[in-house]
């Protein structure tokens, strides 16, 4: 497998964007998606006429030799157009070519947390551009044919970090809805650490989602009132490793 490798260290909280149309990279028990109610149930379509399939892993660390391979393996397996990826575990900030795939992955300085998504190789040519946001906040923008299409890829901190660690987190979400305030669907997906219960709350959380709730729940789906988001895969019956 071929890897050109192109890395950048970064320090802006605010996220080093990067232009390049050939520039993204999920399985957990507490991963939700979130998708804008504006557009609920909507199929995204890039500039192909096909339904784009998009998924979150999260992979608990990509530094060893192979696991990296395995995860494009699996993408192919199951026939993702895009795969976000949650705990990586990488430092710096890039992007890289895995034979016909794409990768961007933004991390830190040390190696713990960070996050990427993954593209295929039609949905990469429509990758307009992306954003590092932090080592647990990157966006891209997909140029699509009938709309386009922003997809936020998060990793939350655990339920025994600070307060002022989830305020800022929930910021940097912020910042990257901000680089894609021209976007006509926004997609935020990841690991937020959250568990929403199984009791429908109004349009954001539906029938089919987890346990009982707990703080983080209950500040994901604050935000998704304030934000006019909707839990996604709350709406669904999942199996037990994938809710």
């Amino acid at each position: 497998m071929s890897q050109n490798h192109t890395e950048t260290l970064v320090n802006n909280v605010k996220g080093v964007c990067d232009s390049n149309p050939n520039p993204l990279f999920g399985r957990d028990s507490h991963v939700q998606q979130v998708a804008s109610s504006r557009n609920p149930g909507s199929a995204c379509k890039m500039k192909t006429n096909k339904t784009s399939k998009i998924a979150m892993w999260n992979v608990h660390t990509l530094h060893q030799i192979g696991k990296l391979e395995n995860v494009v393996k699996e993408m192919e397996r199951i026939k993702l157009n895009n795969l976000g990826l949650a705990e990586v575990r990488w430092t710096g900030a890039g992007s890289m070519q895995l034979d016909s795939k794409t990768l961007i992955y933004s991390g830190g300085h040390i190696y713990e947390r960070s996050l990427g998504i993954l593209f295929d190789v039609t949905t990469a040519k429509s990758l307009g551009s992306w954003c590092r946001i932090s080592d647990r906040v990157v966006v891209a923008k997909l140029v699509a044919k009938q709309l386009n299409l922003g997809i936020i890829q998060v990793y939350a901190q655990t339920s025994d970090s600070e307060d002022v660690a989830e305020e800022k987190f929930y910021e940097e979400i912020k910042n990257a809805k901000g680089y894609l305030k021209s976007q006509n669907i926004i997609i935020v997906m990841g690991d937020f650490n959250a568990k929403v219960g199984d009791g429908r709350v109004e349009d954001v959380v539906g029938p089919s989602g987890m346990g009982t709730v707990n703080e983080r729940g209950s500040g994901l789906i604050e935000w998704c009132q304030i934000n006019d988001f909707t839990i996604t895969n709350s709406w669904y019956e999942n199996h037990p490793k994938g809710q």
